[in-house]
């Protein structure tokens, strides 16, 4: 069951502890696509029902709308700037993994018909943070 505190990321990148593949992964999608909706300033209702669509598809729980609200504000991001988070994750994630939050963290973005400023720059330090490319995101990849 994913936690909503983010307790497997918080270990992993307060003392570098071993977690389950899994677990991060789960975590990691719940962590930013629950953060993507505050990043307007305005948690709109269809963004969090998105994040628990997408958390089901992409990770197999059943979310609640309060664990998205809870992880969107979640004081891990008074401790350190999100962007260290993500680089921990990000160690510990296959690339497959890495582009299936992208992936879904397009469609939340997308989820309320209007995409800011701050979504963008959002997706983009996710983006670096994870070491993914627009042509990642896009499917393009070279047959040679």
């Amino acid at each position: 069951m994913i936690q909503s505190s983010l307790t497997s990321i918080l270990s992993l990148f307060q003392s570098g502890a071993q977690q389950s593949q899994d677990d991060v992964f789960n975590e990691a999608t719940l962590m930013i696509l629950s953060r993507a909706t505050s990043e307007d300033s305005n948690i709109h209702k269809v963004e969090v029902q998105t994040v628990q669509d997408l958390v089901r598809e992409t990770t197999g729980e059943e979310i609640t709308s309060r664990d998205v609200r809870v992880a969107a504000n979640s004081r891990l991001y008074e401790e350190a700037p999100l962007d260290r988070y993500l680089a921990s994750a990000s160690r510990a994630l296959s690339y497959d993994q890495r582009l299936q939050i992208m992936n879904a963290l397009v469609r939340v973005i997308k989820s309320d018909q209007r995409v800011t400023n701050r979504e963008v720059a959002f997706f983009n330090n996710v983006a670096g943070a994870f070491r993914i490319t627009p042509a990642d995101v896009l499917g393009l990849r070279p047959q040679d």
